[in-house]
């Protein structure tokens, strides 16, 4: 889920108006339809505190989510359409559900992508903590030129997150930069 600001959420942001957390205003103010949960969590204490979070201000209607507000749009057009084509009543649809802790990512795979990402968790991850690790992946982002030079990087790094913040955030950084390297050459 890639969440964006209501109108709502543009009028909290706004000078004068107090409503939510400092914490909640940030997730507001972060949120532009091209970051992830992944993104938000380092905002909170830990994952599921992020993604409820989200939850909350999508239901009291400061976030939603473009693709979910599109497939109901679409659904909603199906409906209609299926309605126009027969005159009999329809039988209730199943909800549209929405899996909100998938990180989907829809743009381009490249190594310069993969190499920011990795520069991004670096600097989030390792320059407060360990400034001395956070230097030597950059040093070696730097010269990294092929993909095995970057899933070296990526899994020294991974293998650092995994003892500092756990398998889980490990995990959920391994999936999504196994969604912006570009796929592995197959040699005939």
């Amino acid at each position: 889920m890639f969440p964006t600001k209501t109108d709502k959420a543009r009028d909290e942001l706004q000078g004068g108006q107090r409503t939510l957390s400092q914490r909640e205003r940030a997730l507001l103010l972060m949120a532009d339809g091209r970051r992830s949960l992944t993104d938000f969590s380092p905002l909170f204490t830990n994952r599921g505190e992020a993604e409820q979070a989200i939850h909350t201000l999508v239901q009291r209607g400061y976030l939603e989510d473009p693709q979910a507000a599109a497939a109901v749009a679409a659904a909603q057009a199906t409906a209609q359409a299926a309605a126009a084509a027969q005159p009999a009543p329809l039988a209730a649809a199943e909800p549209i559900r929405i899996a909100t802790s998938t990180d989907t990512f829809d743009g381009k795979r490249s190594l310069a992508t993969t190499r920011m990402f990795l520069f991004d968790i670096c600097e989030r991850m390792f320059v407060r903590r360990d400034p001395k690790f956070a230097l030597q992946m950059r040093d070696a982002l730097r010269e990294a030129r092929d993909r095995e030079a970057m899933l070296t990087i990526a899994a020294l790094m991974l293998s650092e997150i995994e003892k500092t913040a756990g398998p889980e955030r490990a995990e959920s950084l391994r999936e999504r930069i196994d969604r912006l390297l570009p796929p592995a050459e197959v040699v005939h």
